[in-house]
């Protein structure tokens, strides 16, 4: 048994192998691409809200509710009166912002579930720019299976 080690042309000198190593260049290639995956930051893509502390004291009358719904294909509507576009949310969320914290009417927004979440964050990042301070999702059940 015998092992052919490289081509023999029967004059007994060896030639040179023309062919490049390319296992270190891949070895240098998966450590580089590891360290970019690990310095890579994750990106969240979150809209930070200051939500008022829980309260223990029940509030002595039943507040104002503004119920905010967003249809699949984001049309807003203000209490079931369909808003032409954000500028129209704008108003209305700057109308409420202006108002004193306790006297805030509750804003409870309430998206359907094929809805594009731009307008859901739109709207929520609208009332954090007005300063409206209560606020809620409502309708939550839909989403579980």
């Amino acid at each position: 048994m015998g092992m052919n080690v490289g081509s023999s042309s029967g004059d007994g000198d060896a030639e040179p192998m023309m062919d490049v190593n390319t296992t270190p260049l891949i070895d240098v290639m998966l450590v580089l691409l590891v360290m970019l995956i690990i310095t890579i930051p994750i990106q969240l893509h979150t809209i930070n809200l200051d939500m008022p502390p829980p309260s223990s004291n029940p509030p002595v009358e039943d507040p104002v509710v503004h119920t905010v719904m967003i249809d699949f294909d984001g049309t807003v509507y203000w209490d079931e009166l369909a808003l032409t576009g954000l500028p129209d949310v704008n108003a209305k969320m700057q109308e409420i912002g202006a108002m004193p914290i306790s006297g805030q009417p509750e804003i409870h927004i309430k998206p359907n579930k094929l809805v594009d979440y731009g307008v859901v964050a739109a709207v929520m990042a609208s009332a954090q720019r007005h300063n409206v301070k209560k606020m809620g999702m409502v309708g939550n059940e839909q989403y579980v299976k």
